[in-house]
């Protein structure tokens, strides 16, 4: 059984009977193509039985790495962008204390966690290593080539650093997930000895949260990391074996796929938690990457409320109406504050004693939804149990099963993503690099 919902009533005004029968067949058919692995991108659809076709052996050793790491340092460096990072960034933030690094290490029981390599900051690393100078420190570097432009700047910068503060026995404090056979990181971390994990070839880096690119950090951190891939191997199942009215992930591809017919081609995703910012990011890139080609695809945008209400609230509630939102919501959510009564009520809210913050933080998300769908802005609701590992676990799948479908909607390949090595290449002319 799993405990994601989603809810698509508030889309009722928007999206009708006949589009979701006219729609039912082009996503049965996408669902048809990625379990036969017919589909665009089909050697990169390994993601589709990870949760419960995994390497075992490796998840084992994942699971005591991160206890040796937990064990000798303070501090955890992970090195890596997109795919890379977004995954294990995401589930760390949400799943531990929303001020992680600044509990005392008592109350933390699993080192800070800093995360390097996704921008070319010079003083971003600066300010990194002056961090890192006081602490015992390990790193995880993430990279299937080890040539990515900003992980290998980065990289190169922090082993440095770390030879040059634990010596010969830096090797021992450095962890290199990367291809499993060849490539520049598989090459150095043969020759200096780092202990591997596998990026494996059929999984693309948006996809990869539930293999050792996400969960080494995530283990790390002292999430359990079986609940993880339980809550995936849960949503799985669900999404494999349900039909096209039962099965939340179909819907959401279809929805997404209809309103973009419809002219709605910005989807935001809202969050009414701070700790759920990361998954926010980790959608945006999953969706953007698989979906943005061929000029075609959704524009993905994420908010926080409700505090962005406060900025970007105005341009929703009456801007053009080019847009839909999907807001992830999650239950227990509270931790019984409670508004008390104040005698004087200067601010004006007694009304609100011996309700709780969150329950008072549910009200403004339907008074949110209700304010956005009455001025043409559909909007969709996803419901996760909790904060929780298994729920994750359910979310990520969701997400990906749906991203696979909605890009063969599209009639794009979901699993590649050309456009991104139009930059590079002129990044590395202005640097000058040999052969460009």
């Amino acid at each position: 059984m799993n405990n994601l919902e989603l809810d698509y009533s508030l889309t009722d005004a928007f999206v009708s009977q006949n589009d979701m029968e006219g729609m039912k067949g082009k996503v049965e058919e996408a669902k048809k193509m990625l379990l036969d692995r017919s589909c665009p991108g089909k050697d990169y659809t390994g993601w589709i039985d990870l949760p419960v076709d995994y390497d075992k052996d490796e998840f084992g050793r994942i699971k005591k790495a991160a206890e040796r790491i937990r064990g000798m340092c303070d501090a955890f460096v992970v090195v890596g962008i997109g795919g890379s990072y977004l995954g294990a960034k995401s589930a760390i933030e949400f799943l531990n204390h929303s001020f992680y690094n600044n509990l005392s290490d008592d109350s933390r029981k699993a080192p800070q966690i800093y995360f390097a390599g996704n921008n070319i900051s010079e003083v971003y690393l600066g300010d990194l290593l002056q961090i890192l100078e006081k602490k015992d420190v390990c790193v995880n570097v993430i990279s299937k080539s080890g040539t990515t432009l900003e992980s290998a700047i980065a990289f190169r910068v922090l082993s440095e650093f770390m030879e040059k503060k634990y010596g010969a026995d830096a090797s021992k404090r450095i962890f290199a997930t990367t291809d499993k056979a060849r490539g520049a990181l598989k090459e150095l971390s043969d020759e200096k000895g780092y202990e591997t994990f596998v990026v494996p070839d059929d999984v693309g880096g948006r996809y990869s949260v539930l293999t050792a690119v996400g969960l080494l950090p995530i283990a790390v951190s002292g999430v359990d990391i079986d609940a993880l891939m339980a809550g995936a191997a849960a949503m799985r199942e669900k999404c494999l074996e349900k039909e096209f009215y039962e099965n939340d992930a179909m819907l959401y591809a279809a929805i997404r796929n209809i309103l973009y017919s419809k002219g709605k081609t910005v989807e935001i995703v809202a969050n009414y938690e701070p700790s759920m910012h990361y998954i926010g990011e980790w959608w945006k890139q999953l969706f953007a990457e698989s979906e943005g080609k061929e000029g075609k695809g959704l524009y993905t945008a994420t908010i926080d409320l409700t505090t962005d209400l406060h900025s970007q609230g105005q341009y929703i509630q009456e801007g053009p109406r080019i847009m839909f939102e999907t807001v992830i919501s999650v239950g227990s959510a509270s931790c019984g504050i409670v508004m008390k009564h104040d005698e004087n009520d200067t601010d004006g809210l007694n009304y609100l004693e011996g309700k709780s913050i969150a329950y008072i933080n549910g009200k403004a998300l339907e008074g949110t939804q209700k304010a956005h769908v009455d001025a043409g802005v559909p909007n969709l609701l996803i419901k996760i149990a909790g904060r929780d590992a298994k729920s994750l676990g359910e979310l990520y799948y969701f997400m990906m099963f749906a991203c696979g479908m909605s890009g063969l909607v599209l009639g794009i390949n979901p699993f590649d993503q050309p456009g991104v090595e139009y930059y590079k290449r002129n990044i590395f002319t202005l640097l000058e690099r040999p052969g460009y």
